[in-house]
């Protein structure tokens, strides 16, 4: 466990849920994975560092544009355990995905403004969608059904 300075305030699990906007079996959940931390009280009680609540808004916001909890664990994973993230460190997490989300946003984009035609083609092909199937890619591993993302 990280060196907690005495000032350090600590939150109950309803307070950090209610805070943070997530139930407090989506706290256990978290920690049972690695995502955050909590310490027990002498009456064996989960209570969470007040800065968990920035991690769980990083987490939440990572989750909103697509971003796999495995992901967000490796990016958490790399903040510094002694002492509280700062500024800096949060932009350098950012900064690792910014080329994914450009991907993702160019992605939806053409989605939006080509989705009325790809529901009303019928085509129904796997083969020449460029949604399903981009350049048959799927076609390139063989016959039959492949997985799509």
């Amino acid at each position: 466990m990280p060196q907690i300075h005495d000032d350090v305030i600590w939150l109950k699990p309803g307070q950090v849920a209610d805070r943070a906007g997530v139930a407090v079996s989506t706290l256990h959940y978290y920690e049972s994975v690695g995502l955050i931390e909590s310490r027990r009280t002498a009456g064996n009680r989960r209570e969470y560092r007040r800065d968990t609540l920035r991690v769980l808004a990083f987490i939440r916001a990572a989750q909103r544009v697509g971003v796999p909890l495995d992901q967000i664990k490796e990016a958490l994973d790399q903040l510094p355990k002694a002492g509280l993230p700062t500024k800096r460190d949060w932009a350098r997490l950012a900064r690792q995905w910014q080329d994914e989300l450009t991907e993702r946003i160019e992605h939806l984009v053409a989605l939006r403004d080509r989705f009325s035609d790809c529901i009303g083609c019928g085509c129904l092909s796997l083969k020449s969608c460029p949604y399903s199937n981009p350049d048959d890619v799927l076609g390139l591993d063989g016959q039959g059904a492949r997985r799509l993302r």
